[in-house]
């Protein structure tokens, strides 16, 4: 069966990108006869925006979508909030750290920056040099709590190339050692990082496909390293077209891209709006329904170029 996901960071209302996303996952989903989990990423408490969660569902809701399993309707993988799954996280965490892929690391951003010699990577921070591990670990170090304070904690990589055929993006090769090194699973504010939360999400609520933007093709070989270490299967992965502006900016929530709530307080409906969606996937436009763009959809006809949202999209659709 194939188990897809949505799981939007409450950071605000949904924008055309997530609704994008949502409905593409949807659609592969459905047209398979899978099931589908919604999940609420809300590990970063500052940066959350109080109801924006409640905001979200109505919006998914509102635009046809439903899930099997979710926040509002329950399941058995929940809870499906990640700030109350702190001890699922813990528990990965010891056994990596058990098999010997992780060390804590007490190197700030701000050192790293000074590595100036160092390329940069998609991070704006130059690959964490292996001679920074700590040459001496007990095997009990994970539950010391001398050794873990004030520490991240890294996940060690290894040399050598991920590979993995994106269902849109195609085949993609990265070696993750020489990107970013060690990467951190949890910050040193005790915060779990989101590489280590969608890893363990997505094996422990089953999903064999991934379907999300383009911006996030750089996280996967991050990832399908974790996946791997955690004994777990990989899934399919589809990175879909960035909605960029029609000065070729990538629409995003800080720069105050079109949300869901703003296209429908105008006055449009669902259905244009799903059809619209609907083209930018490289299907047939005109309105629709989600269940109608599910019959026809198929992940290897997106293409993976940009695709501009005109400023007067509302107008357009009204």
């Amino acid at each position: 069966m194939t188990v897809g996901r949505f799981a939007p960071s409450p950071t605000g209302d949904l924008h055309l990108g997530s609704a994008l996303a949502a409905l593409a996952a949807w659609a592969s989903v459905r047209r398979s006869g899978g099931r589908f989990v919604y999940r609420v990423e809300d590990l970063d408490g500052p940066r959350a925006v109080p109801g924006a969660a409640e905001r979200q569902l109505e919006d998914a809701r509102w635009l046809g979508l439903d899930w099997d399993e979710g926040p509002d309707v329950g399941g058995p993988h929940g809870p499906y909030h990640q700030s109350e799954r702190s001890g699922i996280y813990e528990s990965a965490l010891r056994r990596l750290a058990g098999d010997g892929h992780l060390f804590p690391c007490r190197v700030s951003r701000r050192d790293l920056r000074q590595l100036a010699s160092a390329p940069h990577g998609a991070s704006g921070l130059p690959p964490y040099p292996a001679s920074l591990r700590p040459g001496n670990l007990t095997s009990g170090w994970f539950d010391d709590e001398r050794r873990r304070h004030d520490a991240a904690l890294r996940f060690r990589v290894e040399p050598g190339a991920v590979d993995f055929r994106d269902q849109v993006a195609g085949a993609v090769s990265e070696d993750v050692r020489a990107t970013t090194g060690d990467f951190v699973l949890k910050r040193r504010d005790a915060v779990y990082a989101y590489q280590l939360a969608v890893v363990v999400d997505d094996l422990a609520m089953g999903v064999t496909e991934v379907v999300r933007g383009m911006d996030l093709l750089d996280s996967t070989a991050r990832q399908i390293l974790l996946i791997r270490a955690l004994g777990g299967h990989v899934p399919t992965y589809a990175h879909l077209p960035l909605l960029i502006n029609p000065v070729g900016r990538k629409l995003s929530k800080r720069d105050g891209a079109l949300t869901i709530r703003e296209v429908r307080d105008a006055g449009v409906s669902a259905e244009a709006l799903i059809g619209w969606l609907a083209a930018a996937l490289g299907l047939p436009g005109g309105p629709q329904t989600p269940a109608e763009v599910a019959r026809t959809f198929d992940l290897g006809h997106v293409r993976p170029d940009p695709v501009v949202v005109p400023s007067d999209l509302i107008s357009l659709l009204a």
